[in-house]
């Protein structure tokens, strides 16, 4: 057999539905051999979108899909997606053509060391050198893939390689069971829970990976214990339970964090540290912090741990759950005013009227327009930090927030991404005008697979979250402006539905138009991004004079003046 026709096969062995990528010189024969593999090839219009859309199939799925580019230019336009999934935790395979090994060793045309330029990007990978290794390579890197924390592997396939012939056949694949935690440290953080007297728990992105969102309901509701989630935690719990206190990570002190600061016991639950870090939240009062996760804890000098229980996460919590049965639940009255405030806060603009129109507003039709089951796509820019305040979701894995790596450019090729995953389910792209210029290229590629994506841009001309956050360092903003398309004819240009917001009461009705036009579809609707500041006004003053009452108590600095107590606040 060819080695590339057996490289496809493992690729089938491991139950590969789709590779999007871009074809080379360099992995003519690999292509040739997926000619008669059940394996949908997805040519792209640029490698790194091709990533960002098996990043997110593998999100969705928790099953593998592979990005492909060629050599040189392939292989780096990749980096960025690769890194991006890999941050994220998503299981993903890429796979690079190669120069021949007999040039590998010289200076050659468009040839570096692929699996070091990849190495800080992936959890592993090599160079095919034999043949015969294909088999053990393929699946080691699905194995190392799906094994959490999920990541993302690499595959180098030279051109000599790839036509030479083997004997070789795929490896059987075998299913790892997961493991339950061991019942002592279980018993040691039930104890932490029932000696606390105001838990929190704080869940991430490994509670969707784990599929543990029925389990840290249970858990958190036996017990009354608050649940608060990080962008990428999103859906793990639902905001219509009294329990539920949002989302935190916002860089702000917000009402979520302030009931974080209050608390004596944080339940960890799948907690990505890449996206939040501890000396954001781990403030106020010394807290017995309990790591619930496949992994152990980072060693890190905020995250100091009472005790770690490493397994399966819905294993785990089910056997917290049994644990600490019969426990009196955590008073409402510890967190219920947090919960009531940002409730208020999140739906004060629901109806507002303002042109262009605030992002709380645009965030509430989205809500209206979309049932819980549809999947929203958070790009990267201002309107990143608006979706994790303001858009909320009753079911796990339907408001997808890249927040390890945190890439411009991944909304919309991620949605075509989507579609494949979830082809029943609506699938919306929310991007600025400055992140989906950086893969507008794959507007192409969803119409031609014929993919009824809705791509909502919002527009202000400007690099908006770097305006945001210079302003609020420096009070003023430098070099972040630009021009934009036509976008109504950039859709037509494509070949997509386009839709111009141009009064605030028609951004709904233009959702539902752009759904119902069957074909990919692009909204383009004005910004109003002065509520940037208003909300980092806001954020700063709560509660103020409860933050200073508490540095009073504090060690090393409550001896100082109230005025010097007042400025660290």
């Amino acid at each position: 057999m060819k080695a590339s026709d057996l490289f496809v096969r493992c690729l089938e062995n491991e139950g590969v539905e789709y590779i999007f990528g871009v074809p080379g010189e360099e992995n003519a024969d690999l292509m040739i051999s997926l000619l008669d593999s059940s394996i949908r090839f997805v040519v792209c219009r640029h490698e790194q979108g091709a990533a960002f859309m098996a990043d997110v199939y593998g999100r969705l799925t928790g099953r593998v899909a592979c990005c492909l580019g060629t050599l040189g230019p392939g292989a780096t336009n990749l980096i960025t997606g690769v890194a991006s999934a890999n941050m994220d935790r998503s299981p993903l395979v890429v796979i690079t053509g190669q120069a021949a090994t007999t040039r590998m060793h010289k200076e050659s045309h468009q040839a570096m060391d692929l699996v070091a330029l990849f190495a800080p990007t992936v959890k592993w990978g090599t160079s095919i050198q034999h043949p015969d290794s294909i088999p053990e390579i393929v699946g080691k890197a699905f194995r190392l893939a799906t094994t959490d924390k999920f990541g993302a592997c690499h595959i180098d396939l030279p051109e000599n390689v790839a036509r030479m012939q083997t004997l070789a056949r795929p490896i059987a694949r075998s299913v790892v069971d997961r493991s339950a935690p061991n019942p002592a440290p279980v018993a040691a953080a039930a104890e932490v829970i029932r000696k606390a007297s105001f838990p929190v728990i704080l869940a991430g992105n490994g509670v969707l990976r784990n599929l543990a969102s029925e389990s840290l309901r249970a858990f958190a509701r036996q017990n009354g214990i608050p649940v608060t989630n990080t962008f990428m935690g999103k859906g793990c719990f639902p905001p219509s339970d009294p329990l539920y206190l949002f989302t935190v990570g916002l860089g702000g002190r917000d009402f979520t964090d302030a009931a974080i600061e209050r608390a004596d016991c944080v339940v960890a639950v799948g907690f990505d540290m890449v996206e939040y870090h501890p000396s954001s939240w781990n403030r106020g009062e010394d807290k017995a912090i309990i790591h619930v996760d496949m992994s152990p804890a980072e060693v890190d000098r905020n995250y100091r741990t009472e005790c770690e229980i490493v397994g399966d996460i819905g294993l785990s919590l089910d056997a917290l759950t049994r644990a600490t049965a019969g426990m009196p639940k955590v008073d409402a009255a510890r967190y219920a005013e947090f919960r009531d405030a940002l409730a208020r806060d999140l739906s004060a603009y629901d109806d507002d009227q303002g042109f262009p129109i605030k992002p709380q507003r645009i965030l509430a039709d989205v809500r209206r327009v979309l049932d819980d089951r549809d999947i929203v796509l958070s790009d990267v820019g201002a309107h990143k930090m608006w979706i994790a305040r303001y858009l909320h979701t009753e079911e796990p894995n339907t408001v997808l927030i890249t927040n390890g790596f945190c890439s411009m450019g991944f909304a919309l090729p991620g949605a075509i991404g989507a579609k494949y995953a979830c082809p029943d389910r609506k699938a919306l792209a929310i991007c600025g005008d400055g992140g989906v210029m950086m893969n507008i290229q794959e507007l192409e590629t969803a119409v031609r697979e014929k993919l009824p994506i809705v791509v909502l841009v919002w527009t202000d001309s400007q690099y908006g979250l770097i305006k945001w956050k210079q302003q609020t360092q420096f009070g003023k903003y430098s070099h972040i402006d630009f021009t934009n398309p036509d976008w109504m004819k950039l859709a037509e240009a494509f070949g997509m539905a386009g839709f111009r917001v141009t009064a605030v009461d028609e951004l709904a009705p233009a959702l539902r138009e752009a759904f119902a036009a069957g074909k990919p579809a692009l909204i383009e609707v004005p910004v109003d991004y002065a509520e940037n500041m208003k909300l980092t006004r806001a954020l700063q003053n709560l509660p103020f004079e409860e933050l200073c009452s508490r540095l009073k108590g504090a060690d090393l600095i409550g001896e100082l003046p109230d005025s010097t107590l007042r400025v660290l606040a």
